[in-house]
């Protein structure tokens, strides 16, 4: 990469910004061999995500790479002291536990439960990651309790409404996107819309 970056002149011109969406495609072709069962493309994809790290690290000039795995290691030894300290955790979510008190330990100049989420994420992994900040502060148990009282009516219905697997529920959305597309509106739009109203209540519930 150093020689790379010092004698290729389009890699030289390149900035952290001009590499950025190279970095999104890179990562999701690397989701689509995961998801295939791709092996070799596994393979081929994490070194394309790990050309992506070098690169960026050798635009940088406040850091360098090894400042970026040494950050690294020093935040996994925090995050894991029942491997490297005192603690235990004899199942998953103690470690999760653990994780979560070192994070907030070293996020704890942040003010929302929303800070450190990222808008670059498309619209349903962005829903799905405010939302459960939204039960953090008690915010959306209304559309919890939606569903719930949908469920209770199913039990007495003769066909169920709801999706009853995850396979149903991406029919479900499918569909809803095939809606988007008849009547002419932007399904990614609507949904982040909605998820800004969540924030917008997140963020007046912590006020």
């Amino acid at each position: 990469m150093d020689r790379v970056h010092a004698e290729c002149v389009w890699s030289r011109a390149m900035t952290h910004e001009e590499l950025a969406p190279y970095l999104q495609e890179e990562s999701a072709e690397l989701i689509d061999a995961i998801e295939t069962g791709d092996r070799a493309g596994l393979r081929e994809e994490l070194g394309d995500v790990l050309w992506q790290v070098l690169f960026h690290s050798a635009v940088a000039d406040d850091f360098t790479l090894d400042d970026v795995a040494g950050d690294l290691a020093d935040k996994m030894v925090r995050r894991h002291p029942h491997v490297f300290a005192g603690e235990t955790a004899e199942t998953p979510e103690r470690v999760l536990e653990l994780w979560g008190a070192a994070k907030a330990l070293e996020k704890r100049r942040r003010t929302s439960v929303l800070d450190g989420v990222s808008h670059a994420m498309p619209a349903l992994a962005l829903g799905q990651k405010v939302l459960g900040k939204a039960e953090q502060v008690g915010v959306g148990l209304e559309l919890v309790e939606e569903i719930q009282a949908a469920e209770a009516l199913e039990d007495h219905a003769e066909e169920s409404l709801l999706p009853a697997s995850e396979e149903e529920l991406g029919e479900t959305l499918l569909g809803l996107v095939a809606l988007a597309r008849a009547r002419g509106w932007d399904a990614e739009r609507a949904l982040r819309a909605q998820v800004r109203g969540v924030e917008a209540e997140i963020r007046n519930a912590e006020a």
